[in-house]
């Protein structure tokens, strides 16, 4: 990058930065989802993003460092952690995956809402939150509302997430699961990887483990979904108004993702190595977030009506009773 460009980019980058600097301290002194004061920190400054100088910037860090933050998410994911969870876990999250997108799709559809909409959420609530949110939202053909509807998704799957980390324990309990069972569900339904840790760790120290393994497979599966949705955006053929900014089949992203998981499977990455890929893609997560933020309006989410809301509600419910379902009934 010249320096030409770096001082273009230099006042937006900032601003994303200081807010993702501001929303991490707020996350760890209240101990609330980074990810969601990442966001209302970056609404708060939306005026900022119509500024010609911060614009540049700002655009950047919620395109290009986004990209990175998901592909720097491969150091978390070893393939010997996967195996770890034994073939009736895995195919039951993986199950609950595909299910849980097939089942946004046809929530959006009949809401009249776009079945992209319906994919982006889908994803959102069946692999990682917000992270899945921002990757699948990056291969999607970009309208009017894209940033509007991926901003709305990610403060609901991040609220949602909030609430089964609380909620979602004492369910596991009341149906008797074991810490091995309680670590398969929690891993499989909730949305976010912090949420998952927590609900996990409260519930014992094997059931924390399991759960976080499981949430990591979850996380592994980014790579074929947005591999496919990239392909049907493909195969759907460019349109007048979405197809000169259409991404790539393959985007490097994903690349990226695929030889980071390869190389830590491998063992090639020391933990030092592992854990600082791993904070860097936090950090790249949380910066693109707070862009994402101050390109979103206030009046622009109040506009969504509650149809998207209840689509992604329900999607949770879905993916809630049909994992809590198989552990009843295939894997105690």
């Amino acid at each position: 990058m010249d320096l030409t460009r770096l001082r273009n980019l230099g006042p937006g980058l900032a601003i994303a930065v200081l807010v993702a600097l501001a929303a991490s301290w707020l996350a760890e002194h209240y101990s609330a989802p980074v990810m969601l004061f990442a966001l209302l920190l970056g609404i708060a400054v939306n005026f900022l993003s119509q500024d010609a100088h911060c614009k540049p910037g700002i655009e950047f860090a919620s395109r290009s460092i986004l990209r990175l933050g998901v592909a720097l998410l491969g150091a978390r994911i070893t393939l010997a952690q996967v195996q770890s969870l034994g073939g009736g876990a895995l195919a039951l999250t993986a199950a609950a995956v595909v299910l849980t997108i097939a089942c946004g799709v046809l929530l959006a559809r009949s809401a009249r809402l776009p079945s992209a909409f319906g994919v982006l959420t889908g994803g959102s609530v069946a692999i990682c939150g917000a992270s899945a949110a921002l990757a699948i939202a990056s291969v999607l053909p970009r309208h009017p509302d894209h940033e509007r509807d991926t901003v709305m998704t990610v403060v609901a799957v991040t609220t949602l997430s909030t609430i089964a980390m609380v909620l979602y324990p004492v369910i596991a309990a009341a149906f008797g699961l074991g810490e091995h069972t309680s670590g398969v569900f929690l891993g499989a339904t909730i949305h976010d990887v912090a949420q998952v840790v927590g609900a996990g760790y409260s519930v014992s120290t094997s059931a924390g483990d399991t759960a976080t393994i499981v949430k990591l497979f979850r996380v592994a599966m980014l790579l074929p979904v947005v591999l496919v949705v990239s392909f049907i955006v493909q195969r759907s053929g460019p349109s007048s108004s979405e197809g000169a900014g259409r991404p790539p089949l393959l985007p490097m992203f994903l690349v990226g993702f695929a030889a980071l998981v390869v190389v830590n499977s491998a063992g090639w990455l020391t933990q030092p190595v592992a854990s600082g890929l791993q904070e860097a893609s936090r950090w790249c997560l949380v910066t693109a977030i707070a862009a994402l933020g101050t390109k979103t309006s206030l009046g622009d989410l109040a506009r969504v009506g509650w149809k998207p809301i209840a689509i992604i509600i329900g999607e949770t419910l879905f993916v809630g009773a049909f994992v809590l379902a198989g552990l009843v009934l295939l894997l105690r």
